[in-house]
């Protein structure tokens, strides 16, 4: 079955490259060459995209606000393109939403490794869970809904942080090692930095903990992470 992808890039040469080799793998490809064709594009596929390649660097609207404002609305899949190096981008792009980046030149087998990866948690996502409804204190996830609330308040969360605090409260009261959160979240063939695990607990902290009275993440120093009601350290 062909994946569905919104290519977002004003540079011709690389479209056409981009384009050619996503369908040979398969994929339906859907063009945008500025931030703001992105956006309607996005409204216009809404319900049959599965993915969006997006370019840091647009015309009219950069990636960033155009990731700004997918992610009011939408969950989908957004993988970064960007030919900035620099760690305060790469941060900006994953606290904006993104789910993953690749730093132009880069090898298209490695785009596609990344992509791999983000259409498989997402299918993984959708198959029935044995649990409808995950509570710890008053967090609640609810999977039916893909809703997590707590103390009552909705909670946005991106698709990497909803799967990160999934398979936490699959696990309440254990604790997960980063080597296990990497290879359940992002697979095992993740070829980013390990640390990434780190910056995502950091999201989820500031979301779930950091306007709250008890605090339900905690670190296990040397050894990884646990999601208790009544951790002590």
């Amino acid at each position: 079955m062909s994946t569905t992808l919104l290519l977002v890039e004003d540079e011709e040469g690389l479209v056409d490259y981009l384009r050619t080799e996503l369908q040979f793998e398969d994929y339906t490809v859907y063009v945008a060459n500025d931030g703001k064709t992105a956006l309607s594009t996005f409204e216009n596929l809404r319900g049959q995209l599965d993915v969006i390649l997006l370019d840091w660097m647009l015309p009219k609207l950069d990636g960033l606000e155009v990731l700004r404002r997918i992610r009011k609305t939408s969950d989908m899949p957004v993988v970064m393109m960007t030919a900035r190096d620099y760690v305060g981008d790469k941060v900006a792009g994953l606290d904006t939403g993104a789910d993953d980046y690749i730093t132009k030149p880069f090898e298209i087998e490695e785009l596609l490794a990344r992509l791999r990866v983000i259409l498989r948690h997402k299918k993984t996502e959708t198959r029935p869970s044995q649990e409808s409804s995950y509570q710890i204190d008053d967090l609640i996830l609810n999977t039916k809904l893909r809703q997590v609330t707590r103390n009552n308040q909705i909670i946005q969360l991106t698709q990497r942080e909803y799967e990160l605090l999934l398979t936490l409260i699959q696990h309440s009261g254990e604790t997960m090692s980063r080597d296990d959160l990497l290879n359940t979240v992002w697979g095992i063939d993740f070829e980013g930095q390990p640390n990434v695990v780190d910056v995502y607990i950091r999201y989820l902290r500031n979301k779930i903990d950091r306007d709250f009275g008890a605090k339900l993440i905690h670190t296990v120093r040397g050894v990884g992470y646990v999601l208790s009601a009544n951790y002590q350290s």
